[in-house]
């Protein structure tokens, strides 16, 4: 059975969690009697079981514990058979499992002895240490040493409330007492069996047992009789050292692993960054070029992973708007002729008494310049690119009371999703309420953006969403019939915008961005023509690369169906 493990460690390790996986069928196999072979010659566990009740006995008659209660005999319950040689038995028979004495919040105090809840338990078993806040007097814990319940080296302590079942073995030089029904403790009558015990407490055939019967009313509980109760394979003592050598020697495998995949993983990530970056950065065309080969001749090497992918989009939105992923046409107009038509459209309607006139700003100089813009392109303040950015109704407009269900909805950022509108009819107002808002009604062709939260997100108004109001936590920007709106989402998508916006934002708990901050944020405005080049290729890649992440993803399930396949040939 090892043999398949090893054999097969690249296809196990490989699956989604596979290394975490691994580690459970590694202690899975281990109580079923599957990780080591069997010894005709070991002592049975059945004499093993026969010295802890003697043990028992002894302690009873010293009046050093008392008599536990007479358990069930296991029969029904067995979750399946067991080799030659090992016996089923209850918990409560192989040890004595117990609580402490009551501790009183009075009691607590900054320093002493260390006093431990289940989460300092939860955080000893991970990191083998814990930083406390809760001790007792060295007089009480004297005092509570006497009850025969303070932990003592191999001793094995268990969670009962929150994350249950969650073991810990108790070390030399530990000193401590814990807090009543929060922990649970494990004394063994056999102090060798202390090994076997906690891989078996680590596994999984003892977390869905406590899981599936330890239920609370309102949380998972994990009581002392429940715990007596619960079935544990016990193999030969022989035999448990076995398993327990074994366990360690794959655990120490699966630790390798896990760190040659760190290792990989984060070599693979800042090859892909440096790859990516070198396009972004790359001082002119020749340079680019022999970037972009680069990255094509090792495509498939670099984009296997998601987050991988992901970076390649946003590298393809940054290319974008730089200028950088299409062509530029001498025989576009410029984009200062676009610029030149919005002054113009927006100077008649400020004649016109529809919209304001906007404070004067000042010239984008070279510093703010993030890359030299290309043939027929434009440095230019945000403001000068949309005809009118407007705030959402400020909240001391609309009150919580105003809402009701399938009035006239409004658009906060969090209806804003991958470009579009997502209705929620509870977030709406009475029509006749909504007439009171009629200067913050969206009309087609708009676009929404949030200047809370998560600033930048954005979505196009549609036809569907005509008249519906723009909500407290966004903007309306409306730009000339000319402007791609496809564009203006491509530009709030790409990282140095959202960095931007991000940078300027204010606020601790939630940023907030103001009107003034967007309008004087720097774009390099492309060509007309050029904006929907632009649009039609970064359509057609970012299609390409959810073709690659559907391929992937597909990959990953094979590979996960044949590691549960092989589980499966594991554990049958």
């Amino acid at each position: 059975m090892t043999a398949l493990l090893t054999d097969n460690l690249p296809l196990l390790a490989g699956a989604p969690n596979g290394i975490k996986k691994l580690r459970e069928l590694i202690l899975e196999l281990a109580v079923r009697g599957k990780l080591v072979p069997q010894d005709p010659s070991d002592e049975p566990a059945s004499e093993l079981l026969k010295r802890v009740a003697e043990e028992k006995a002894r302690l009873v008659a010293e009046g050093k514990i008392r008599k536990p209660k007479p358990l069930a005999k296991i029969s029904e319950e067995k979750p399946f058979e067991l080799p030659a040689g090992w016996e089923w038995s209850r918990l409560g028979e192989l040890g004595l499992i117990g609580s402490s004495s009551r501790v009183h919040q009075k009691d607590w105090q900054a320093s002493g002895v260390p006093f431990y809840r289940a989460r300092e338990i939860v955080r000893l078993a991970k990191d083998g240490f814990v930083d406390n806040e809760l001790f007792i007097s060295e007089k009480l814990y004297q005092e509570l040493s006497t009850g025969g319940s303070v932990p003592e080296s191999g001793d094995i302590m268990l969670t009962g409330v929150g994350t249950i079942g969650v073991p810990y073995r108790v070390r030399v030089y530990d000193r401590f007492y814990f807090k009543d029904a929060s922990v649970l403790i494990f004394k063994n009558y056999i102090g060798d069996n202390s090994d076997y015990l906690l891989k078996y407490f680590e596994s999984p055939l003892w977390v869905n047992t406590i899981h599936s019967e330890s239920m609370g009313t309102t949380v998972h509980t994990l009581t002392i009789a429940r715990a007596n109760e619960t079935p544990c394979p016990l193999p030969p003592l022989a035999e448990q050292h076995r398993i327990v050598a074994k366990v360690d020697e794959l655990m120490a495998l699966c630790d390798r692993l896990e760190a040659q995949q760190a290792d990989a993983e984060s070599a693979h990530a800042q090859l892909v960054q440096a790859m990516l970056g070198s396009l972004t950065q790359a001082a002119d065309a020749e340079d680019f070029a022999a970037s972009w080969h680069r990255l094509a001749e090792n495509f498939h090497t670099l984009f296997t992973t998601e987050s991988s992918i992901d970076a390649l989009k946003q590298t393809l939105l940054q290319l974008a708007v730089m200028g950088k992923l299409v062509p530029q046409d001498p025989n576009d107009e410029p984009a200062s002729e676009l610029l030149k038509r919005i002054a113009k459209e927006k100077a008649r309607l400020v004649a016109e008494g529809k919209l304001k006139k906007q404070k004067p700003l000042a010239e984008i100089d070279e510093s703010e310049m993030s890359f030299e813009p290309p043939s027929g392109w434009k440095w230019q303040r945000f403001a000068e690119f949309a005809l009118d950015v407007s705030t959402g109704p400020f909240g001391s407009l609309i009150h919580q009371s105003d809402y009701v269900d399938g009035g006239v909805p409004l658009v906060n950022p969090s209806h804003m999703v991958d470009g579009r509108i997502v209705a929620d009819s509870s977030v709406s107002l009475l029509p006749e309420r909504a007439v009171s808002l009629d200067s913050y009604r969206l009309s087609a062709g708009d676009i929404v953006m949030a200047r809370r939260g998560e600033v930048g997100r954005a979505a196009l108004v549609t036809e569907a969403e005509e008249g519906w109001l723009c909500g407290t936590g966004s903007f309306v920007l409306r730009f000339t019939s000319e402007i791609s709106r496809a564009y203006v989402w491509i530009l709030f998508r790409c990282h140095s915008v959202r960095t931007y916006l991000a940078g300027a934002a204010v606020g601790t708990t939630m940023v907030n961005l103001n009107h003034g901050i967007l309008l004087k944020m720097p774009i390099a405005v492309p060509p007309i023509i050029e904006q929907h080049r632009i649009v039609a290729k970064v359509d057609q890649l970012m299609a390409l690369c959810d073709q690659l992440k559907t391929r992937l993803t597909q990959a990953r399930q094979l590979n996960e169906r044949l590691a549960t396949a092989l589980v499966e040939q594991a554990v049958a």
